[in-house]
């Protein structure tokens, strides 16, 4: 019979690599109390048409999608990001109907993009996002922002590099884009096939193209600050002023746009600078968002928000060699021998359990010495040791593993004394 592989770019999660994971959720809930987040799920497919919004010219929309049509005839993508997702929600449900200015919410997702397989990107990965929705506010983007550096830093982080970069208002942008067109309209036969379709649909993209991106004369083209109206200008320098005073260092960099069209205004990554990364150092990014509320037949309300992929922040603890780890808690491993032996310790264990006490046992009817060997490698604190004797005198032998004390309680006392046990231990 044949043996089958998980499909390329896919990967199963076990083991010592799946505590990490419950590990990173656990924390993600810890900071999404703390910053009073409201979780949204959404299905892992919408309709086509809110990823695919008119003159989008991103990758992810032309090029990365899994769609399909499904027995009706409807035009369905699993979502390659988390945000159009959960805003397709919150303005369905109209979650946005709150006397608070903002919104916040966080999702956990996974993500599909068609792209070729890497270390820390795969073609199904999992994104962890914020979204505040409301009010448009410096204060907002610095503290969607100020969650996602804390986050990182808590599991010990230390290397990573806040970069950032305004593309302004509608106004802003319509400017530059009339700038970058005069700009590389000479050199349109040296862009790439790609390039050259960004031209007329949103140059903004040429300057994060993976072709073309690295040339001189990318490199040398006009910034996007010579083209920002006033309106947008002092809204990003007070963005920058409140990262002064949060005490955030960042790099200010004119060429970072994002890989979504949808951004206006603040648009950040951050950036793991350890050497081990490479080409894929950032961590997590996003950025303010005024019109996909409306987009998506909302009202006109602007939003800040990040994703983070799980896959990527693992690949960036082990870059900087700090593991994850979770010491075995099993309070209690039970040993018996004969059939009469294991439906006892089966019922006991059952109680035990009903107790809020963790146990494990054997089911193999396995010999003394090998389920010896098992407890062993439990990490059990205490054992529960169940023969043909303490069968005859009603009793349970009961091993404190850590002191190597033993005694003989009987089975009417067990639960209370494993109890007293366990207190101590602690």
């Amino acid at each position: 019979m044949a043996q089958f592989q998980g499909p390329r770019g896919t990967n199963d999660l076990f083991g010592e690599e799946m505590t990490q994971w419950h590990l990173i959720e656990e924390r993600i809930r810890e900071f999404a109390h703390l910053y009073q987040l409201e979780e949204v799920r959404t299905p892992i497919f919408e309709h086509t048409e809110v990823f695919a919004r008119e003159n989008d010219s991103s990758d992810v929309v032309n090029k990365e999608m899994y769609t399909f049509e499904d027995k009706g005839g409807r035009s369905l993508t699993l979502q390659p990001e988390g945000t159009a997702g959960l805003v397709r929600a919150v303005v369905q449900h109209k979650l946005y109907a709150n006397p608070e200015p903002v919104q916040k919410f966080f999702y956990q997702v996974p993500v599909f993009r068609y792209e070729r397989p890497q270390k820390g990107r795969l073609r199904i990965h999992h994104q962890f996002g914020v979204e505040f929705i409301g009010d448009k506010n410096p204060l907002v983007d610095v503290q969607a922002i100020q969650l996602g550096i804390r986050l990182t830093q808590s599991f010990g982080l230390k290397n990573l590099k806040l970069h950032i970069n305004t593309l302004g208002d509608d106004e802003s942008r319509a400017n530059y884009r009339t700038v970058l067109q005069d700009y590389f309209r000479p050199h349109l036969g040296d862009l790439c096939e790609d390039c050259q379709r960004r031209f007329e649909q949103n140059p903004l993209r040429i300057l994060d193209c993976k072709i073309d991106g690295d040339k001189p004369m990318v490199k040398e083209s006009p910034k996007m600050s010579s083209a920002l109206n006033k309106e947008s200008a002092d809204y990003f320098n007070e963005v920058l002023r409140l990262l002064d005073i949060a005490e955030i260092d960042y790099v200010l960099d004119e060429f970072l746009v994002r890989g979504l069209d949808y951004y206006t205004h603040t648009v950040f990554e951050v950036i793991s600078e350890s050497e081990k990364m490479g080409s894929q150092a950032t961590v997590f990014g996003g950025g303010r968002y005024d019109h996909l509320v409306e987009s998506l037949g909302g009202p006109s309300l602007s939003s800040v928000g990040f994703g983070m992929g799980i896959e990527r922040l693992l690949v960036t603890l082990e870059a900087e060699g700090i593991e994850l780890t979770r010491e075995k808690n099993l309070d209690v491993y039970g040993i018996s021998l004969g059939s009469d032996a294991n439906q006892l310790m089966m019922k006991l264990a059952d109680q035990l359990r009903t107790e809020g006490i963790s146990v494990e046992m054997d089911v193999a009817n396995r010999s003394m010495k090998a389920q010896f060997k098992s407890a062993d490698r439990s990490n059990a604190k205490l054992l529960l040791i169940l023969g043909d004797q303490e069968l005859e005198n009603g009793t349970i032998r009961l091993k404190n593993t850590l002191t190597q004390q033993q005694e003989e309680v009987e089975l009417s006392q067990i639960i209370s004394a494993i109890r007293k046990q366990l207190e101590d231990i602690k």
